[in-house]
């Protein structure tokens, strides 16, 4: 897909799209992102839209995104939740390991290069897959590989201490 055939794609359907995020259940802004998600996922795959079923595809995608993107906030509010409740079962002592740990955690985690940081809060905060990140940071997989491996075992090292 061209670069003008992705515009003609984007500014005919985006409207359209972002309208029906908002309908099925998606605030105003949640839309927009769900909206502009679909777009650079087609740009990102380049996939080829036939301009006859696009509006059906850009639907079903955008459908698709919501309901994942749903379930992931439903599942992620269900997990703080018991961990707030978990919480309440800490012993003063089990609350103070914990708090140690995390002091621990953030310091090793500021101790890393940039590189290997940025490669491992995309793994372990965005949920990002090696060769997703690889495609982002225009690296090969086993680059990523490698500095995810140099980033766990000094991490693994430090909290360890």
């Amino acid at each position: 897909m061209t670069r003008e055939e992705f515009k003609v794609l984007f500014d005919r359907y985006f409207d359209s799209v972002r309208s029906y995020l908002f309908y099925r259940g998606a605030d105003r802004e949640q839309a927009s992102d769900l909206a502009q998600d679909v777009f650079l996922r087609i740009w990102e795959k380049q996939l080829d839209v036939d301009p006859k079923t696009a509006l059906r595809l850009l639907y079903k995608m955008a459908g698709d995104m919501f309901v994942s993107r749903y379930r992931r906030e439903t599942l992620e509010t269900n997990y703080r939740v018991s961990l707030k409740n978990d919480s309440l079962d800490f012993s003063p002592e089990d609350q103070l390991q914990y708090n140690e740990l995390l002091a621990n955690y953030k310091k090793a985690l500021a101790a890393l290069s940039e590189k290997q940081r940025t490669v491992f809060l995309m793994a372990r905060l965005e949920g990002l897959k090696y060769h997703e990140i690889a495609e982002r940071l225009n690296l090969s997989v086993k680059a990523v590989e490698k500095r995810m491996s140099i980033t766990l075992a000094y991490l693994k090292k430090a909290l360890q201490e």
